[in-house]
């Protein structure tokens, strides 16, 4: 078993911090002089967020980029970037006969709340059923959203098995339609999947899903995983949470699983940047290289070239313009290094004594297996 936490150790130890990884995932300019760049932060495993935009120089042509006469500044990635998480739940009999839909009910509650408040949340569940079952839409309040939940906890299932294939590839599917409705042009999905058993329907294949998870469309997506109950096949588990998975030791920990892909999901959104700027360049191909500085020291960069053909005002350079992404031009978002992670299973802890949870699990046991 190869754990993370040998080189965490060993960089806090002797001084080596992870470099900063800064990855471009599109970048557009136009007259009269504009740029935008849309990227992400990562420092080795763990997104960095609250960077201002003093923590970023500018260079062209190996020349820097005067902050003053450029007029840099850090836009709300919300101008050009939807970010929407749907969250599937198992309703199959296991859930419902057993009594956990309560304990179901109420950690749903807190997840939607917690990614509601920077996101739109849509929430569907699904049993041994062809289709899935809307539970609240993307459009939906918070208040609605619970008012919606409470429903569950009286839910019976129509097909008391277990469609998790099939309601996986569902879920891509709507929450794809979903995002497509909205005009801003960079679009990115996350879907979280709550079930107690493995799949036992077969009305989809396990290849077929993976094949579903693997298309073009949802290269810009994140898929998590949330198990719990002895039925769980965690090789399956992790093959539906590509980017990551929480294994509750019990049923009395799902809230606490809930809370911890929350604690993800933040953090995964503040690691997006979008960086504006009025560049000096007035003609031709120029060579952009943007470095980006952490205040423990760590620093990274990303490259890329544009042309400036026609640039210069009038009229003035306003660097607070929204910007105009080319959609064929839209680049992965990274996890974890520069690339998207192996599994990472991760088991949660007995709750503490006393019972209050912190929305924090400590991690036994952490592989990439």
């Amino acid at each position: 078993m190869r754990t993370r936490i040998l080189p965490l150790l060993l960089a806090s130890v002797f001084g080596c911090a992870p470099a900063l990884t800064v990855t471009r995932l599109n970048s557009s300019e136009r007259k009269p002089n504009n740029v935008w760049v849309f990227f992400t932060v990562e420092r080795g495993e763990e997104p960095v967020g609250g960077l201002d935009v003093k923590s970023f120089t500018i260079y062209e042509d190996d020349q820097l980029v005067s902050p003053y006469e450029s007029l840099q500044v850090i836009q709300n990635p919300d101008v050009a970037a939807v970010q929407y998480t749907m969250l599937l739940l198992d309703m199959s009999g296991s859930i419902t006969a057993s009594g956990d839909a309560d304990a179901l009910v109420d950690a749903a509650k807190l997840f939607t709340e917690r990614v509601g408040k920077s996101q739109r949340v849509g929430v569907y569940s699904f049993d041994g059923s062809p289709d899935l079952t809307p539970v609240a839409a993307f459009t939906e309040a918070q208040g609605r959203v619970d008012g919606a939940l409470e429903s569950l906890r009286s839910r019976t299932p129509k097909d008391p098995s277990t469609n998790l294939h099939g309601a996986v590839v569902q879920a891509l599917k709507e929450l794809r339609q979903a995002l497509d409705k909205d005009e801003r042009p960079l679009k990115f999905g996350t879907l979280v999947v709550f079930t107690d058993g493995t799949d036992r329907a077969a009305r989809v294949s396990r290849q077929e899903m993976l094949q579903e998870i693997s298309r073009e469309e949802y290269r810009n997506y994140e898929l998590f995983a949330i198990g719990v109950g002895a039925e769980i096949n965690e090789r399956e588990l992790r093959q539906v949470g590509r980017d990551g998975t929480e294994l509750a030791s019990d049923r009395g920990k799902v809230q606490q699983a809930f809370a911890t892909i929350a604690d993800q999901i933040e953090a995964h959104m503040k690691r997006f940047y979008l960086l504006s700027y009025c560049t000096p360049a007035r003609r031709g191909a120029h060579r952009v290289r943007i470095e980006a500085h952490h205040p423990e020291g760590a620093t990274g960069n990303l490259e890329y070239d544009f042309q400036a053909d026609g640039f210069g005002p009038p009229p003035t350079c306003d660097p607070q313009r929204a910007p105009s992404f080319r959609l064929d031009d839209v680049g992965v978002a990274p996890l974890q290094g520069g690339h998207r992670p192996e599994q990472r299973r991760v088991r949660v802890q007995p709750t503490p004594p006393g019972g209050k949870l912190s929305g924090h699990v400590k991690v036994v046991a952490a592989d990439t297996h």
